[in-house]
Formats: C-alpha cells, sequence, structure tokens
C-alpha cells in the first residue's frame, strides 16, 4: 500500500503533510508588498471562519488520509484573526485530517496588532509559533517601509511573544536604499540579540504594481547594485553565523532544531493544501501532483465557498519536468541542497555531469556525499542562474 503523501515517488518532507491558512486582510497596505492582501473595515469573521471551515473539509476530500504535521496562518495579517477564528480552523482541520502530536502552528503577527491577552488566546487556541514582521529596527526605516509600529512597539511585541510561545521568529528587510554594510551589521547584530531561535531575513526587491515600483520607475527609489546588496547578504550570513544561528535556506536563519519544518514542506517537496482567498497548494492527487490555487477576491472567494462548498479556481496537473524544476528550485535554496537521485527520479533524467563541473569550477556549486548538490554562498547570489544551468 502506498502511503499517503509519497503517491507519486520521492515528493514527501518525511511525509509530512502542511495546510497553509490565508487571512487576507491588514490594517495598511506596506508599499513593496504584492502578496494577496487587502484593506477592510469592520469585517463580520463569523462567516469568513465558516467558509475557511467548508473549504477545508473540500480539500480533505481531495487529500484524504494525510496526517497534518504543520499549519500556517499567512497573510495578509493573521494576528487581526479573533482568537476564536483562529480555534474554528484548527478545530475543522482537526476534524478532517489526522494531527500529529508535535504539529507545528505558525501565525504571522504584526507588532501593532499584538496584544497579551490576544496571543495567551491564541497559545490556548492550539499556536504554538508566532512569526512577527519587524521588519527593521530603525524609526525612519520602519517609516520608509511603510510599517504602522516603531522600534519600542516591535521590542514590546517580542517580549510579548517571547513569554507566550515556545518558538518565535521574526522578519527583516536589508538591502535598502543607500544601506552600508556597518551599519547593517550593527542592526542585525542587535536583532540576533533579541531573536531567540529564529529569523527570516529578506533582501528588498522591487515587485511589479508596488508603490515602490511606481518610485523605482521614476528613478525616486534606488536600491542597492548587485555588488553591493552581494556584500550586504555576506554580513548576513557572517552575522548570523557568528551568533548561533546559520542560514539554513537562503532568507533563513535558525539554531539548529528550530527550522520552521511548515517551510521545509514547501523547500523539500512536500505536500500541502492552501486555504483561503488566494492560497496556493500542491497535492497528490488521481492525475498526479498538482497546483491548486484559490480565488484571491476575499468576497468572491467567500461567495464562491458558500456556493460550492470550496473556493478552487485553477487544479492543474504538472509534468514530470515541472516537478523536477520545481523541486530543484525550492530545493536548491536549501543549505543541504538537494538529492541528485531524486532529481533523476523526477525528470526522468540525470544531471548534465558538464554542467555541474562547470558550476563547481565557478564556485557556485559543490557535490557533496550520497549524491547530493548544493549551491555555494557565491551560487545563493545568482541562483536562479545556477538553476537554470543545471536544469537544462
Amino acid at each position: 500500500m502506498i502511503e499517503p503523501g509519497r503517491a507519486f515517488g520521492m515528493l514527501g518532507d518525511e511525509g509530512r503533510f502542511g495546510v497553509y491558512v490565508h487571512w487576507p486582510f491588514c490594517a495598511a497596505k506596506c508599499p513593496y508588498c504584492d502578496f494577496n492582501s487587502h484593506v477592510r473595515r469592520g469585517i463580520d469573521q463569523k462567516p469568513y471562519a465558516r467558509a475557511l471551515a467548508t473549504e477545508i473539509a473540500h480539500m480533505a476530500t481531495l487529500a484524504p488520509g494525510r496526517t497534518v504535521g504543520s499549519i500556517f496562518f499567512g497573510g495578509g495579517t493573521p494576528s487581526l484573526m479573533e482568537p476564536q477564528t483562529v480555534s474554528a480552523v484548527l478545530e475543522a482541520i482537526a476534524a478532517r485530517w489526522p494531527v500529529a502530536d508535535d504539529v507545528e502552528v505558525t501565525l504571522e503577527a504584526n507588532p501593532t496588532s499584538v496584544e497579551a491577552g490576544r496571543f495567551r488566546a491564541y497559545r490556548e487556541a492550539g499556536v504554538n509559533r508566532v512569526s512577527l514582521g519587524v521588519q527593521a529596527l530603525r524609526d525612519d526605516v520602519l517609516k520608509f517601509l511603510g510599517r504602522l509600529h516603531d522600534r519600542a512597539e516591535a521590542l514590546a511585541a517580542l517580549k510579548v511573544a517571547r513569554s507566550t510561545f515556545e518558538r518565535v521568529s521574526f522578519d527583516m528587510i536589508y538591502a535598502r536604499p543607500g544601506q552600508a554594510e556597518a551599519e547593517w551589521r550593527e542592526e542585525l547584530d542587535e536583532a540576533c540579540s533579541f531573536a531567540g531561535e529564529h529569523l527570516s531575513l529578506y533582501q528588498l526587491t522591487i515587485e511589479p504594481e508596488t508603490p515602490f515600483a511606481a518610485l523605482h520607475a521614476r528613478g525616486r527609489l534606488v536600491v542597492p547594485e548587485d555588488d553591493a546588496a552581494r556584500g550586504l547578504y555576506d554580513v548576513t550570513l557572517e552575522t548570523t553565523a557568528a551568533r548561533g544561528l546559520p542560514a539554513y535556506e537562503i532568507s533563513n536563519h535558525a539554531r539548529p532544531g528550530a527550522e520552521c519544518r511548515h517551510n521545509l514542506v514547501y523547500w523539500r517537496g512536500g505536500e500541502w493544501a492552501g486555504v483561503g482567498p488566494g492560497a496556493h497548494g500542491r497535492l497528490n492527487l488521481d492525475m498526479g501532483r498538482s497546483a491548486v490555487s484559490t480565488i484571491r477576491s476575499p468576497e468572491a472567494w467567500r461567495a464562491a465557498v458558500e456556493a460550492h462548498g470550496h473556493g478552487i479556481e485553477d487544479r492543474t496537473p504538472l509534468t514530470p519536468a515541472e516537478v523536477a524544476d520545481e523541486f530543484l528550485v525550492m530545493g536548491l535554496r536549501l543549505i543541504d541542497g538537494v538529492d541528485a537521485d531524486r532529481y533523476r527520479a523526477l525528470a526522468g533524467k540525470p544531471f548534465n555531469p558538464g554542467r555541474i563541473a562547470d558550476l563547481v569550477g565557478y564556485g557556485l556549486l559543490e557535490e557533496l556525499p550520497g549524491h547530493r548538490l548544493r549551491a555555494t554562498p557565491a551560487g545563493f547570489a545568482v541562483l536562479n542562474a545556477v538553476v537554470a544551468n543545471l536544469a537544462a
């Protein structure tokens, strides 16, 4: 009998199955953000909680028998959810799938929406990991990024989170306009002193159709050139490693054993259900591994769920080549790299030895025991090019 989650061979993160829950509402839209997030006032959460539970039930009919190893509330701003809403969603998941005893339940939060009482209620509902959108420890930078909190609120939120949850992470954004390496080293070193066990550190990128994109197009916002950004990335690796938070993925750093288990499902080619407006998932269905996505508009999604029992707008089987490419793109983001034998099984062909030799010779790739390949720090800086070369 084929174990659920491994039906198409070589595709589970050790059999783990995740559930991603998208809460699309925010108090304000950040100028750099291209996520599916919407500013709404006075939301009645009860209909959305019912719709999420309904869609969870539908996803469980598509992917029955899985054991849920991780649940992730992303957004948007999930910390705007009432604790009763979070509890209702977790109860709906537990009613449809077995849940592992050591399940990781992460909720993203903004410092402005952190209240000790609300966090205690999330903990009582079953959340055991929180990820805070701190983004910077300087008030001028927070204002530039369009954040509604200041440094003092961020540190207060971290204090509340660390006193409430066993596991806490927070995000920072670097490669900001005019940012110097010494400046980032100092800010990051301070961030590491507050971090505890996990940090997510992202380079500022200009996403299409955002306010920052319009400013960038008019020359009013200039991000660091490639060489400068590479220098800031090197500072990131050096500083976090020295503070006991080495990189385990291109943008994520953790003490050993504190890695985000839910995100590892993505990066290791696992299986997950995505529920809520604009959620994406990967499910191993009868027709093969499939990309599943839902309607982006919260109101249209909710109407579809109420009418049809789900808000799915696309369910596309992936070809073996697409599955192999996804495995490569995601897996090479990890410090432990990818299994060459697994790639061959997915793609139906091995890597080209000549291309591997070239990338190793350029210092962008290294070969590890057990037929594994991983990007070097230099390779991480040009990862898209490394992936394209290997997959060709």
